[in-house]
């Protein structure tokens, strides 16, 4: 096969001269000898002194046979001289020619007959060296071998990028013949999103010289066949003096590895999202936040808008959800990756919407497997919507793809997580189908647990309210106020509790404490230790003794352990008798003198025993206020206590307030919205007692 088997394009040169060194004949070293009809050497040029060793002032006018040829070899080349001379035709073959140094050199010769405007004929000779001759020779049958026979695509395109080759690999991968190409820019024969870009990284190459390798380029393999990937490198053709000659490019078809690739990233992409959810959902106990966490995960790399439905039976009465019939669902969370109609399509946080049997939603929800619209339609919207008016802002946004999947744990289906795709042009596949079942299953564990705890949460919090006082109580010279507040939803009910008992004798006890622990066992037993204090405080005891019976009730309550101080007001001697079971101190805050916090003997925990308890009395007169509460509102995680305490006392310094301001005054600006710990804050101010409670 030679270089004449690859049809060339049109030159597109304008007939203008361009003379340029480095051309065929440079490479070859051609030699060009004019004899006369005498056999006399008439022009000798450069090539021919560099081919043969004689200058020109020594070979003008010699002999050329007795210049060049040895003795034994002059009668045959004369004959052939002479024949071509004498119109025989051109002669061509090798022999060997006679250096000026006295070597002998194989010489590749054409010989052909010219003729002057007289008649006189002339032979030129054109020689070359016969190694340079044959290397030239297999170097083209080797370049038309390889450019036949690739199975990569080749192609070169001149300066104005018009193919001028094109090899038959070529017209495989492309799905066109050779002719479609030549002649034609890049633009004009690649069928390609992106011939632009190539073309313009053709003409970078040409311009500086620097390769582009591995370009990738979508197109499509013959007339409206179909699409196809190809990697494509471009090179700069020059000659060995540089001469930009134009541009070649290798192609090669690499759909299937591109598929592969792309099939091994989501694959990875899919690993590292199910990773992330691990790490990134089911952070807390906090069902909404849950919620929160895994819409926020699937936004905006999975969907451009995601929301998380739960089903409001499930919310309100734990158990197995109904397989069939309408739905009530309650949307935790929806988030969009950037403003959209799609966002007012959704229902509003926290409140229940119904939706019928034949909705998408309720379908996935009820039969408990996903559903997928690859590609939404008119007809779809009014499924996946809950009204007409939320599938026209639906339409609106532009939504194309729809997937839903069921929130499934413990065989329990407990919602729907429900994506949409807008912007994101590529619909939801099956893949995506089997990573949002991935992503659901283990946040539906996670939102299962919240649910669960929020249910245990709501009961021990009813139990606690329940075992607290429901109404402030009729005392003796004292007006009370309190306040009860849980932690945040997250963290569970405590075992907090305060307590106001009017005694027999006209005096009153203030009990509050802090069973350690949480949940429905903290609230359980906090409601024992209250009906203990209050029992034992009716007896007329004091404030210790009350702690010493308390400390070994502790003991039968399967080793509880608590914190309490517990305080005795006498309205008719105007004094206060106080003990302390490791409890945070009262606060004292006496008409026209700062406040402070009462020095008493700390005590132990209720339930530590074996440790006496102290009771300490201080004068309390009308208008003094004590402020009993749990360490909920003093401690924090990130301030000192006695930075707390502090806060605390000057809050209290102030013109004397409502009791029921001053409550809200302290729980306002010493709790946060994601306290921790649970609140008792119980506050007693004295007032002269009734003249019918005098004794």
């Amino acid at each position: 096969m030679s270089a004449a088997d690859f049809p060339a394009g049109p030159d597109p040169a304008d007939g203008d001269l361009a003379p340029e060194p480095g051309g065929p004949f440079d490479v070859l070293g051609v030699a060009a000898v004019l004899l006369d009809e005498d056999g006399r050497i008439v022009l000798w040029g450069p090539r021919a002194e560099e081919l043969f060793g004689h200058p020109t002032a020594e070979a003008l006018g010699r002999d050329a046979v007795a210049l060049l040829v040895a003795e034994r070899h002059r009668e045959p080349v004369r004959s052939l001289i002479a024949r071509v001379a004498s119109g025989g035709g051109p002669r061509a073959g090798v022999f060997p020619v006679r250096h000026r140094d006295g070597r002998t050199v194989p010489v590749e010769f054409r010989a052909t007959r010219l003729q002057d405007e007289r008649g006189r004929p002339y032979v030129l000779g054109l020689a070359a060296d016969r190694a340079a001759a044959r290397r030239a020779e297999r170097d083209l049958s080797l370049s038309s071998l390889l450019v036949g026979h690739s199975p990569i695509g080749l192609a070169v395109v001149d300066h104005g990028l018009r193919f001028v080759l094109v090899n038959p690999a070529l017209e495989r991968i492309d799905g066109r013949p050779a002719a479609a190409h030549l002649g034609r820019t890049v633009t004009e024969a690649v069928d390609s999103p992106d011939a632009e870009a190539l073309a313009a990284a053709l003409g970078e190459v040409l311009r500086t010289g620097e390769p582009v390798r591995s370009l990738t380029v979508r197109g499509v393999r013959g007339p409206g066949g179909e699409e196809r990937v190809w990697s494509v490198s471009l090179y700069r053709l020059e000659t060995p003096e540089r001469r930009v000659m134009g541009a070649a490019a290798s192609v090669s078809d690499i759909t299937e590895q591109h598929a592969a690739a792309r099939t091994a990233a989501r694959a990875r992409r899919r690993l590292a999202v199910i990773a992330d959810a691990s790490e990134r959902v089911g952070t807390t106990l906090d069902l909404d936040l849950t919620a929160h966490e895994l819409a926020d995960l699937v936004v905006p790399e999975f969907a451009d808008i995601a929301a998380v439905d739960v089903l409001e039976d499930i919310l309100t009465q734990p158990g197995p959800a109904r397989t069939s019939g309408p739905a009530v669902f309650r949307a935790l969370a929806v988030t969009a990756a950037y403003p959209t109609p799609a966002q007012e399509a959704a229902d509003p946080v926290g409140e229940p919407a119904r939706y019928g049997a034949e909705r998408l939603v309720t379908q996935c929800a009820r039969t408990g497997r996903p559903v997928l619209v690859r590609h939404v339609t008119d007809a779809d919207l009014p499924r996946i919507a809950s009204g007409e008016a939320t599938a026209a802002l639906l339409r609106r946004a532009g939504i194309h793809s729809y997937l839903a999947v069921p929130l499934r744990a413990r065989g329990v289906v407990l919602g729907v997580l429900d994506l949409k795709r807008a912007r994101n042009s590529v619909p939801f596949d099956e893949d995506d189908v089997l990573l949002a079942g991935e992503l659901a299953a283990r946040a539906a564990v996670a939102i299962d647990n919240a649910r669960w705890y929020r249910h245990q949460s709501q009961a021990a919090l009813a139990l606690q309210r329940h075992l607290l006082p429901h109404g402030p109580p009729r005392l003796n010279g004292l007006d009370v106020a309190y306040r009860y507040q849980p932690a945040s939803e997250s963290v569970e009910v405590g075992g907090d509790w305060f307590d106001a008992i009017p005694l027999p004798d006209g005096k009153t006890a203030l009990v509050v404490g802090d069973v350690m622990g949480s949940g429905i066992n903290a609230a359980a037993t906090m409601g024992q230790f209250r009906t203990a204090a209050r029992t034992l405080a009716s007896l007329g005891l004091a404030p210790a003794v009350v702690l010493e019976h308390l400390d070994r009730t502790a003991a039968e309550l399967d080793e509880a352990m608590a914190t309490c101080v517990c305080a005795v007001y006498d309205p008719y001697s105007g004094s206060c008798r106080v003990a302390n079971a490791g409890h945070p101190p009262p606060v004292h805050v006496a008409a026209g003198r700062a406040p402070r916090l009462l020095e008493l003997s700390e005590g132990a925990p209720l339930g530590v025993g074996g440790v006496p308890f102290e009771t300490r009395e201080f004068p309390f007169g009308t208008g003094d206020d004590l402020v009993l509460y749990t360490d909920g509102l003093v401690e924090t995680r990130d301030q000192d206590i006695d930075v707390r305490l502090a806060a605390l006392t000057d809050l209290l310094d102030r013109a004397p307030l409502p009791l029921e301001q001053i409550c809200d005054l302290l729980l306002g600006a010493l709790r946060g919205a994601d306290d921790h710990d649970d609140v008792a804050l119980l506050i007693a101010r004295a007032r002269p007692p009734h003249p019918k409670e005098a004794p």
